[in-house]
């Protein structure tokens, strides 16, 4: 993993390893170059160039960009100096639908200094600055998504056996788990496997979710950096391969009211400089340990900001409710809905899982810009270990049967209930600040804004068939 650093001369590869990387991608057959910086929201952008300019791009010499153009920062103006990328040799990606093409992801540039609506450049900070009080964070994501295509009319329907709109639908959540419906999905999910698997991934295992066509992908921890560029990689990817069985994906959480909520539960692990590959939370040994406890209390000392950024959209919140009347499978979502932790319990938004000593955040989503996420989260641990912030006495209770009194009582927040709440606690958190940086911490509320607002506007058929005719 490259450092984060302070000018744009230090982050320059040397021709060296510039020559290194140049020899494998063309002994793999690769021709094309996609550099790739990400945007406020998380979404890799791109100019590709050919092979010939490969050492030229490496020295900041490639392709420039107008950022503030199209990425909703308008601090710059039409007069001011493009962006610059500096790709990072050791986040390359060969296309494997495509292997005459490599991403390889970049850190954006401006006037010789770190561009300060850079998210990636973000995350490295932060992992930096958790280096110099001493700890290394670590994260496993697990990805959900829903499957889908379009049918004789247009129309999107799921594209696993979709039984919406017939007289059979089950209530039963039939998908989840099923052996029919896991084998009929296989000529995908083989593909996928044997990509994730290629690539060093470590794959664990594909899931059949509840939702009908939801699936699960989960694979081995690692650093957060590598962390964040495989989930937007991940996300090309699921798409890419999906257009060669004529589906496509979809990260929205909540496509319809029956459905599901697709997540991407952050499960965050931490070391010591000093004690590298001993896991800080705990063992089997020693059990959970004190540290643990501390980075729980940072996380939920900073939860509703957090979760501006790891539940980002209108819909995400749509999501993060105990109980949906019509539901696939009952009526208990399973999705976190109080700001709390708990043994192993998935209505808390804080779980410690029972087969891994990691802080599980289930209140993210695929729509996240990943690495702002893991930015705040690793920020907020640390300080959380630093401070010993204590989160109080567990929650190993069903939050969906407890009443407002005794979450009163027990000094128990909810989670936000929609994008503007969770927005108006992002502009005030002094940490999310920081991780951010002022720039773009301002550009990204007032996107939130402006997005909370256009929906606000919009009339519904919910609206529309609750009050047409009542009133």
């Amino acid at each position: 993993m490259t450092a984060y650093v302070e000018t744009f001369a230090e982050a320059l590869p040397t021709k060296e390893r510039i020559a290194e990387v140049r020899a494998e991608l063309e002994a793999a057959g690769v021709e094309y170059v996609l550099s790739s910086w990400i945007d406020l929201f998380g979404i890799p952008k791109t100019k590709p160039v050919p092979m010939s300019d490969f050492e030229k791009l490496c020295m900041g010499k490639g392709p420039q960009f107008a950022v503030h153009s199209i990425s909703y920062v308008p601090e710059l103006s039409p007069a001011d100096s493009d962006q610059v990328m500096v790709p990072d040799l050791d986040a390359v990606y060969i296309c494997p639908w495509d292997k005459s093409m490599a991403i390889i992801f970049a850190d954006l540039f401006w006037e010789d200094k770190p561009y300060n609506v850079c998210p990636r450049q973000a995350l490295k900070r932060a992992i930096q600055d958790g280096a110099k009080a001493g700890y290394v964070g670590y994260a496993g994501i697990e990805p959900e998504f829903i499957a889908m295509r379009f049918d004789e009319n247009g129309k999107p329907v799921k594209a696993i056996d979709d039984e919406t709109g017939t007289n059979t639908t089950s209530r039963r959540q039939a998908f989840g788990y099923d052996v029919e419906h896991s084998i009929d999905s296989m000529p995908f999910l083989k593909d996928m496997i044997d990509i994730l698997e290629d690539l060093g991934w470590n794959v664990h295992d594909v899931v059949a979710e509840g939702a009908y066509s939801q699936f699960e992908l989960d694979f081995h921890y690692t650093d957060l950096l590598e962390m964040a560029d495989r989930l937007v990689f991940l996300r090309i990817l699921l798409k890419e391969v999906a257009k060669n069985h004529g589906m496509f994906i979809t990260f929205m959480p909540k496509p319809t009211i029956g459905d599901w909520r697709s997540g991407a539960h952050i499960n965050l692990s931490m070391q010591t400089t000093d004690n590298p590959g001993v896991n800080l939370f705990g063992s089997d040994e020693n059990g959970w340990s004190d540290e643990s406890r501390y980075a729980v209390g940072g996380l939920m000392a900073h939860a509703e900001a957090l979760t501006a950024i790891t539940c980002p959209t209108v819909n995400s919140y749509n999501g993060l409710v105990p109980l949906v009347g019509g539901f696939e499978g009952g009526t208990v979502t399973w999705a976190p809905t109080n700001i709390t932790y708990g043994y192993n319990n998935r209505s808390a938004q804080f779980r410690l899982p029972q087969s891994r000593y990691c802080i599980e955040n289930r209140a993210a989503d695929m729509c996240m810009n990943v690495y702002l996420a893991l930015g705040m989260s690793l920020t907020a641990a640390v300080k959380g270990i630093v401070n010993k912030i204590e989160p109080g006495p567990a929650t190993d209770r069903d939050l969906y049967e407890m009443t407002k009194e005794e979450f009163e009582e027990l000094g128990i927040r909810r989670l936000p209930r929609n994008l503007m709440a969770a927005t108006e606690a992002l502009r005030e958190d002094d940490l999310a600040q920081s991780v951010l940086g002022a720039t773009m911490h301002k550009s990204y509320l007032a996107y939130k804004v402006d997005e909370w607002e256009r929906y606000h506007q919009a009339v519904t058929d919910w609206e529309v068939q609750e009050y047409l005719r009542l009133y």
